[in-house]
């Protein structure tokens, strides 16, 4: 098992190959608005300013949220938050999209309730039946002053919560994102993590643009398919690792033959990337 493994994910084009706010502007007939706004607003309060104004053509909450369930997520992406959930993993989610949005579509596909933590901009809907969608820091965390975050979210300062409330063994993080934000939290992994980004995305092109800045070794991944490959091999690669580190300590002689016998036989060879790569 790997309990002393964190994975954390983003959300938009990294769990769903779309981006979960740009769906429902385009799907419920909201891209002319957006489009006149979109210089004028930052991207939380011109979101929020989005289904207010859904609100006020008539279209509820739950109008949005049949539009969220029309977001395909892949067979794979599904199967491998699945497999992480079931190795024991601690999955969490750090997004720039929101709590509605979110958990909408991961409880249609059935696996929301994977994850320990949902990390995003919150909602709640008034009595008026109105979505409002507030910014995560002055609701969840206090304002920050990263230069390389949006101001309504620094994804580095979740990934410094995260670990500082781990305990000292469950330390190891697997980081899966694509975009820009995904990048001031890539910094803050440790030589021991996993940086896994989505190739020729910009949390790629930042990466490989100054990959000395990068602590965290990297494995990128293009579809569905790599992903599962990639994350569940790190997993089983990091669950090897900690039972052989374990045998060691509690029976040294046995040391070899254990990493030898845990590295043949924990790793199915059905699985897209072979560990000589990892």
């Amino acid at each position: 098992m790997a309990g002393n493994v964190v994975v954390v994910f983003d959300f938009d084009r990294t769990i769903i190959d779309n981006d979960s706010d740009r769906w429902v502007v385009t799907e419920m007939g909201l891209t002319q608005i957006f489009n006149e706004l979109r210089s004028t607003l930052p991207w939380t309060s011109l979101m929020d300013t989005m289904v207010k104004e859904l609100h006020a053509r008539g279209i509820s909450t739950k109008d949005i949220a049949e539009c969220l369930k029309k977001v395909l997520l892949h067979p794979s992406i599904i199967a491998a938050i699945k497999a992480a959930h079931a190795f024991g993993c601690d999955l969490w989610i750090i997004s720039d999209a929101n709590m509605f949005f979110i958990e909408t579509i991961l409880e249609h596909h059935g696996i929301l309730g994977c994850f320990s933590q949902v990390n995003t901009n919150p909602t709640y809907v008034d009595e008026e039946g109105r979505l409002h969608i507030s910014p995560f820091h002055n609701s969840s965390m206090a304002p920050h002053n990263c230069h390389l975050c949006p101001s309504n979210m620094c994804k580095g300062l979740v990934i410094d919560k995260i670990r500082g409330s781990l305990p000292e063994k469950k330390r190891r993080l697997i980081y899966v994102g694509d975009g820009g934000g995904d990048y001031c939290p890539t910094l803050r992994l440790e030589g021991g993590d996993f940086v896994m980004p989505r190739k020729n995305y910009p949390l790629w092109n930042r990466i490989f643009s100054n990959r000395e800045q990068v602590n965290a070794q990297v494995h990128e991944w293009s579809s569905g398919e790599e992903l599962e490959g990639i994350l569940l091999n790190l997993i089983k690669k990091l669950a090897v690792d900690d039972a052989v580190s374990h045998s060691c300590s509690v029976h040294s002689s046995e040391c070899v033959e254990n990493a030898q016998f845990l590295s043949e036989d924990a790793f199915s060879p059905t699985l897209h990337v072979p560990l000589q790569q990892l």
